[in-house]
């Protein structure tokens, strides 16, 4: 007797991407991930994990139905590093998605830890609690930020009691001026975050035809090269892409390279 189909997973904003290739780090998969994604609506948070289980796995949490309804249909069978994703939606709602509507319900603690909580005095387990909090807090932020790509790594949490303010950042030196508005196969990007690679660049490029390669400027991490067959194929990426944010504050900037 044949058994009837699993019913479909209803729409919901968290997408399920397995097939993911393996070899990546994580810290550069969530990248990448926000990266591409990101283009079609806000994402609350990217989940994944490099424990044997989760390998080749992850969850995009978007803000919206819609937003994650539309990376899904675009991005069905999409080519990230060299292997077709597969996309579905999500079984079970995110934390992140119940915070925002006001469902979320802590976990149990771990019973071992609230045996050992029960045996200290109400004061004492309090301050405690307390003083840990205060010394995660800082921390906490800047990992949080580190994986949405809003803080670049190295970047350390500003120093608490701080007497003296803040030195001026020094002036940044003026990109060569490059960019032109006479259509050309090469096309010239600025403003890209620190943490840009070779590889996020193509994948958002690839996607155009005529697509040839990513240029990096070594010693600089703000500006980068990416060439096409014909001046009129790059004339299509650069107006689907100028202004696409690759990070919450970085928008990048796209004109033609001089010939």
């Amino acid at each position: 007797m044949m058994q009837n189909p699993p019913p479909p997973v209803p729409p919901s904003q968290t997408l399920y991407l397995n097939n993911l290739n393996e070899k990546v780090k994580l810290e550069e998969l969530k990248k990448s991930l926000y990266a591409i994604f990101s283009q079609f609506g806000e994402i609350l948070e990217i989940v994944a994990a490099k424990n044997l289980r989760a390998r080749g796995q992850a969850f995009v949490v978007f803000k919206d139905i819609n937003s994650a309804s539309n990376a899904l249909r675009s991005m069905q069978g999409f080519p990230f590093y060299e292997k077709p994703m597969r996309i579905n939606y999500a079984k079970k709602k995110s934390d992140a998605v119940a915070k925002l509507d006001g469902s979320f319900v802590a976990k149990d603690a771990n019973k071992k830890g609230a045996v050992k909580e029960k045996r200290k005095a109400p004061e004492q387990a309090g301050g405690e609690a307390k003083r840990v909090m205060e010394k995660a807090m800082p921390m906490m932020g800047l990992m949080q930020g580190m994986m949405q790509g809003i803080i670049p790594p190295g970047m350390q949490p500003p120093a608490v009691n701080t007497v003296a303010p803040p030195m001026p950042p020094k002036p940044r030196p003026t990109p060569p001026q490059t960019g032109s508005e006479i259509p050309h196969k090469i096309l010239f990007l600025q403003n890209l975050p620190p943490e840009t690679t070779e590889m996020m660049l193509t994948m958002l490029f690839e996607q155009f035809p005529g697509f040839k390669e990513t240029r990096l400027v070594p010693g600089r991490h703000d500006i980068a090269f990416v060439e096409f067959e014909v001046d009129q194929q790059a004339s299509q990426a650069k107006q689907a892409l100028n202004q696409f944010k690759i990070t919450p504050k970085n928008a990048m900037s796209i004109s033609f390279a001089n010939k």
